[in-house]
């Protein structure tokens, strides 16, 4: 012991007693900052809210006060707390639906998707596979843009009238799919009509073939056939162009782009005449409109 230090038995012992004293209040306090956690170091989760209160309060967000971003935060709530349930199943295409109401339309697509992937006999799978293809639709570009996105929502509506062709929503994806099928179009034919200006008529040819080939239900067809003239003739390949003026003629007999495609041929001292095996005439006659 060192000999300079001097501790009473009687100061010892209440040294002792406070030492102790303050590593219960330390104790106590440690616990106090770290009440989220137990004795045994596990973090206590708040109980879980009933499924259907959830639910509904989801709804009410999204029907009562407009609010579909507040919607979404309940039904996903609900597939967190009750993974498992039916109310997670319905939870999950009403969230699907929230994003869509909010403008979300990446995580409409991502949610329908998953929905899908997990409840592919649901009587609501139609509607997340529709909600997918409106998701894209919605987001379509002016023509002057790449159309990838159009693509993309020509895919998923015709994957709504393959597999869900009784359903509902097949209506109304036909009807979105003329839609994008004629944007697709008008792009072919703005870019058909740059090479046709530059003189490509290669290029431009090809271009208005797509239209021809592929989407000739639309609203682009008679002057893509007005165009195949025009290039055709500049080609000095009359056969071609004569053709196209008489299919054009044969389909659309009152169009403006006839009478433009008329003169062109008449022009050349030629009248049109359908070459049957030409493509064209073969293209009109594939979907019975030749």
């Amino acid at each position: 012991m060192n000999s300079n230090v001097f501790i009473p038995a009687r100061a010892g012992l209440r040294q002792r007693r406070l030492t102790r004293a303050l590593a219960m209040v330390l104790l106590a306090a440690s616990l106090g900052a770290c009440s989220s956690f137990n004795l045994f170091g596990k973090e206590e989760q708040p109980p879980d809210e009933p499924a259907d209160r959830l639910y509904n309060e989801g709804l009410y967000y999204l029907n009562a006060k407009k609010d579909a971003r507040a919607a979404v935060k309940k039904f996903e709530e609900v597939d967190r707390q009750h993974p498992y349930s039916e109310w997670a199943r319905k939870s999950l295409i009403m969230s699907a639906y929230s994003y869509y109401e909010s403008g979300q339309y990446d995580e409409c697509v991502t949610a329908a998707k998953r929905y899908i992937s997990l409840h592919p006999g649901s009587p609501d799978a139609a509607y997340a596979q529709y909600l997918i293809g409106a998701s894209y639709f919605d987001e379509i570009p002016d023509i002057t843009r790449d159309q990838a996105r159009t693509e993309k929502a020509l895919a998923a509506l015709d994957e709504v009238i393959r597999k869900y062709p009784a359903s509902e929503y097949a209506v109304s994806a036909k009807q979105k799919i003329e839609v994008a099928r004629d944007n697709v179009a008008g792009k072919e034919m703005l870019v058909g009509r740059y090479y046709l200006e530059k003189k490509d008529y290669t290029g431009a040819i090809n271009r208005f073939k797509v239209v021809v080939t592929r989407y000739q239900t639309t609203r682009h067809v008679e002057e893509a056939l007005e165009r195949l003239v025009e290039s055709y003739m500049a080609l000095g390949i009359v056969e071609e162009a004569q053709t196209a003026a008489a299919v054009l003629g044969h389909n659309f007999p009152d169009s403006e782009w006839y009478r433009h495609a008329y003169a062109l041929v008449k022009n050349g001292g030629m009248e049109p005449s359908e070459n049957k095996g030409s493509w064209i005439s073969k293209a009109f006659k594939k979907v019975g409109l030749g």
